[in-house]
């Protein structure tokens, strides 16, 4: 999920939106007390709209050609899709909420990490509704910590999970023998293939991943930072020695470390061009579309080093201000059905992982999500799970994107 930094301009309306009475619901509340069959009835012959990064074309035509449909035939809810990206999905609802507009336009924010933070402490979603969701109830595990937080700020049932994803590398197996295991070899690989290899300016939520990835494998264990709070760690050796490796892989990165890409976009453009031989990201499976389009070569295939690979998960969440709060709802509740689920599993769509409990499926929806072929470049479920590190609270993202222009930029 794209993701980007708005804590400048939230904190800029702190004061005005505390202005406008706190509130974090519309004026009409009749959505918090309706039972789930009043809830599903309410939004009968409704439309939703759902406000998400349109980046990736596997995720619209799951949501187009897929859920539209679907949701259209068990709910009788019609479901418009809006690309926007996450930064300015909250500039409007910023604006909106600074304007006391109780009857907005979006329903349904596609929303994790930093900007739950923000929009919640801002006021800027529904109240809890999670919690009345049958389809949380009977297939999740509501109290598993993936859950319940969202990069170490708690969810409090503001939003919905709805999908898990893991941090992978891609290198091309044409080019490349064996890839590294371990952060340690893969600077000595850069170091033995100069220009060959780079990653996102760390604006970018993918760059700023693989710094957490580095930053983990210098620490004596990686507990030490993601249960550690910024303030505990940013002085430590681990931050230090992340410094001290990037400077040094600086000057044998493609175009000598003197331009990083601006986005995943851009890194995956050179590696299918094969100007860089790695690219990497969330959603493990991601490769597997852009192997199927011809963009990366068919022998493109996954790796994770030492200590592990960062995973987690991103949800859906209810304006404040929706003007469809029982029609988001039971959209919600049917993005979240194993059925739902199942379909975004696949790989002709979307291909991630789902964040269902596998124990509280009957064995036809165990069988169904397990029988299905991720691609040949997606690493086993048994290699993904125990590589599986948890994400940092969301402070350190702004600050190791800071510290890096600090750091490696302007030195």
């Amino acid at each position: 999920m794209k993701k980007s930094i708005l804590t400048l301009v939230i904190s800029s309306f702190a004061l005005l939106l505390s202005a406008c009475g706190g509130a974090s619901d519309s004026s009409n509340e009749d959505w918090k007390n309706q039972s789930w069959e009043e809830t599903v009835s309410s939004a009968e012959n409704t439309k939703v709209y759902l406000y998400m990064w349109g980046g990736d074309e596997g995720i619209n035509q799951y949501i187009d050609e897929w859920a539209v449909p679907e949701l259209e035939a068990q709910y009788n809810i019609e479901l418009e899709r809006v690309p926007m990206n996450t930064e300015e999905i909250l500039q409007k609802l910023v604006t909106e909420k600074r304007a006391d507009k109780q009857e907005g336009t979006i329903d349904i924010i596609w929303i994790n990490g930093e900007n739950f933070k923000n929009a919640k402490e801002n006021g800027l979603l529904a109240g809890p509704f999670v919690e009345r969701l049958p389809n949380f109830n009977d297939y999740y595990d509501t109290d598993s910590p993936a859950l319940t937080t969202d990069f170490g700020t708690y969810v409090e049932g503001m939003e919905a999970p709805w999908g898990k994803v893991q941090f992978v590398f891609h290198y091309d197996s044409a080019k490349m023998d064996t890839p590294p295991a371990s952060f340690n070899e893969l600077k000595q690989w850069i170091k033995e293939n100069p220009g060959e290899f780079t990653y996102p300016n760390p604006d970018d939520f993918t760059g700023n991943a693989f710094l957490r990835h580095i930053l983990y494998a210098n620490a004596e264990q990686p507990a030490d930072i993601y249960d550690q709070p910024l303030e505990d760690t940013k002085d430590t050796d681990a931050f230090q020695e992340t410094w001290s490796y990037l400077k040094e892989i600086a000057p044998d990165l493609w175009r000598k470390g003197e331009h990083y890409p601006n986005s995943l976009t851009e890194l995956d453009r050179l590696y299918s061009q094969g100007e860089v031989w790695m690219t990497m990201g969330y959603n493990e499976a991601r490769a597997e579309s852009l192997i199927e389009q011809g963009i990366f070569p068919e022998t493109t295939e996954a790796f994770v080093m030492e200590p592990g690979s960062i995973g987690n998960t991103h949800f859906l969440a209810i304006p404040f201000n929706s003007p469809n709060k029982a029609g988001a709802m039971a959209a919600i509740n049917f993005f979240l059905s194993p059925e739902a689920q199942t379909a975004k599993l696949k790989p002709e769509y979307w291909g991630e992982n789902t964040p269902l409990s596998i124990d509280k499926l009957n064995d036809q929806q165990r069988e169904e999500l397990e029988n299905i072929d991720r691609g040949e470049s997606v690493l086993s479920s048994e290699r993904l799970e125990e590589s599986f590190l948890p994400e940092t609270s969301s402070d350190y993202v702004p600050y190791l994107k800071e510290q890096w222009f600090r750091e490696i930029v302007e030195k």
